[in-house]
């Protein structure tokens, strides 16, 4: 039997021909069901005394999907004024919110914080003048603080700038200022209630229960007010066969096995917090590309696809690699990386982008260089689908780069209906914000 579902979502390959039809190529796809099957996997995550779970919303912050994992009960965590307000202005209230920022904001931005805070958002402090900021407010108004700590530790992710606890990185109040920081607070009689330690994404699962340990020392020592505990993200998420994905399940044992511990030392009850982004959302995307143009040379057969780069950073920041799939114009599938083994009659192709960057490929080494991908050999006007897209692609893409427009995106809902949730951009929003000044 010729196979033509694909992926983690088993998806349709006979959709990809009438996805491009009605909505044009590139496109990003999502899918609904994926998206709500990781949510309730999180939700269900063993606990001592009680999970409460925020989606890292900088993993994909359309407004569809905030609406999706927010119905389904997560909460949001925020990496920026704007994203809260982005939030909001999908419908969540602030409330439902926690903000951990590398922003200081001030005038219009600080009296902007301070409405979000009285409405309910939870505001992390990660930096002395952070709190400095924030300290005479939050005791005008009786706000308790959450405090994100930079413990001096990475994650082992797969990449160096995706580690966020080493001493490479700024993230937190450092561990060394904790203490003065701490005794601020205590003058003023505020709270920290909540403790916050991330080392990065992708991460090691023995680094992450390590990270268990090491925070719920930190809350012992420095925080007899905290009652909340987040261990952040970085939930490790297969995108590639052979990838093993974080085992939720072990890890959400270990974490309750250490906090009852922890209420057996001192008699304190700690509810966990996990703010996880790409478990939620990364598999359940694919982006369809379209074959353009095929070009050989004495080295390496290229396949140039009309998206790339602008579309997807992350082989060009990270090298981290995407399942390819490619389908024909008739909706046949003739080969998927996730599903199946290389196998004979497959070819190496270097698939790259439209941008005039030599980095513009969905696969790169770690000097930069293209790596080629064995696939059936396709012709052109047929599709290049590139898997594990749903996060850090459109949210973090370097769109208009080339002037190309940001494409649309679409989402398969849970009863398999195609709904269009982001209309691509027209020529037109590429300038409406640069004025017609005469110099």
């Amino acid at each position: 039997m010729t196979m033509k579902l694909f992926g983690p979502t088993k998806l349709d390959a006979t959709l990809i021909p009438k996805i491009a039809g009605q909505w044009g190529t590139p496109v990003y796809l999502h899918d609904q069901k994926y998206i709500e099957n990781s949510c309730e996997q999180l939700l269900n995550m063993p606990n001592a005394f009680g999970l409460h779970v925020r989606y890292a919303m900088k993993a994909n912050s359309d407004r569809t999907v905030l609406r999706v994992v927010t119905n389904k009960g997560l909460d949001l965590d925020c990496s920026s004024l704007d994203e809260a307000a982005r939030a909001h202005a999908a419908g969540v209230p602030y409330s439902r919110m926690m903000l951990t920022t590398q922003e200081v904001p001030s005038g219009e931005e600080r009296a902007e914080l301070e409405q979000m805070i009285k409405a309910g958002l939870k505001y992390n402090v990660c930096s002395m003048t952070q709190f400095q900021l924030i300290a005479d407010f939050a005791k005008a108004n009786g706000i308790d603080l959450s405090m994100r700590v930079h413990p001096g530790a990475a994650g082992g992710g797969e990449s160096a700038t995706r580690d966020t606890g080493s001493e490479y990185s700024c993230f937190g109040v450092h561990l060394n200022d904790v203490p003065t920081v701490k005794a601020m607070a205590d003058q003023l009689g505020l709270r920290f209630t909540q403790v916050h330690v991330h080392i990065g994404s992708g991460g090691d699962p023995e680094k992450w229960r390590q990270n268990i340990d090491r925070e719920l020392g930190f809350v012992k020592t420095y925080f007899p007010d905290a009652t909340t505990v987040s261990f952040g993200g970085g939930l490790k998420v297969a995108r590639m066969p052979g990838e093993k994905q974080a085992d939720i399940t072990s890890l959400g044992g270990y974490a309750a096995q250490r906090i009852t511990e922890f209420k057996e030392a001192t008699g304190r009850e700690l509810q966990m917090e996990i703010e996880p982004g790409t478990f939620v959302v990364a598999n359940s995307g694919h982006i369809i590309t379209r074959i353009i143009d095929k070009k050989l040379t004495n080295e390496l057969n290229f396949l140039i696809v009309d998206g790339g780069m602008e579309l997807l950073t992350r082989p060009l920041l990270y090298g981290s690699e995407h399942p390819i799939a490619i389908v024909r114009q008739d909706g046949t599938l003739l080969s998927s990386e996730y599903d199946t083994k290389p196998t004979a009659g497959l070819k190496s192709f270097g698939i790259v982008g439209r941008c005039c960057e030599s980095g513009d490929s969905v696969r790169l080494d770690n000097d930069g260089n293209i790596v080629p991908v064995l696939i059936a050999e396709p012709e052109i006007g047929d599709y290049v689908v590139i898997g594990g897209t749903g996060a850090y692609s459109e949210s973090m893409s370097p769109e208009n780069y080339n002037s190309h427009r940001k494409p649309g995106a679409v989402m398969r809902t849970r009863t398999s209906e195609l709904v269009l949730i982001r209309k691509k951009q027209i020529r037109e929003q590429l300038v409406q914000n640069e004025l017609d000044v005469k110099l």
